[in-house]
């Protein structure tokens, strides 16, 4: 992926709505327990752009919670209708998108299934694409 994409996003209700800017570093399912508590699914669909994110309307609305033993997980979320929405990581230029908060669908699909070793067992089927025990490397 070495393409500079704008996608757009909001959530359920419409009170957020952001733009983000950027190269496509990577798009996993992560199946890890954090992110099924998160999302009240199997897994998430995880986007991570090299670029900038702006938020177009609601930004007073989000929230977040950081788990504190947590190393990187947090959940910024829309504090109305409570849809996951993107967080800047400002240190390392990137920007998390929950790909679920996409208005279209970006130009590139999911690379991995990750921690994959966590998976529950009525969860999707790992057959598709490459799969990692834990994050990879």
């Amino acid at each position: 992926m070495t393409t500079v994409n704008t996608l757009s996003g909001s959530c359920l209700c419409g009170t957020v709505r952001y733009t983000a800017t950027g190269e496509p570093e990577r798009f996993y399912h992560c199946h890890c327990s954090r992110c099924r508590k998160a999302t009240g699914t199997g897994h998430a669909s995880n986007l991570f752009l090299q670029g900038s994110l702006q938020w177009n309307s609601g930004e007073a609305s989000l929230k977040r919670y950081t788990l504190p033993e947590a190393e990187r997980f947090s959940n910024t979320f829309c504090g109305e209708c409570g849809s996951r929405m993107p967080l800047a990581i400002e240190a390392a230029g990137m920007v998390f998108i929950p790909a679920g908060s996409l208005d279209e669908d970006p130009a590139f699909m999911p690379q991995a299934r990750i921690f994959q070793g966590s998976r529950a067992s009525w969860s999707c089927d790992a057959s598709d694409i490459t799969c990692f025990e834990e994050y990879p490397s």
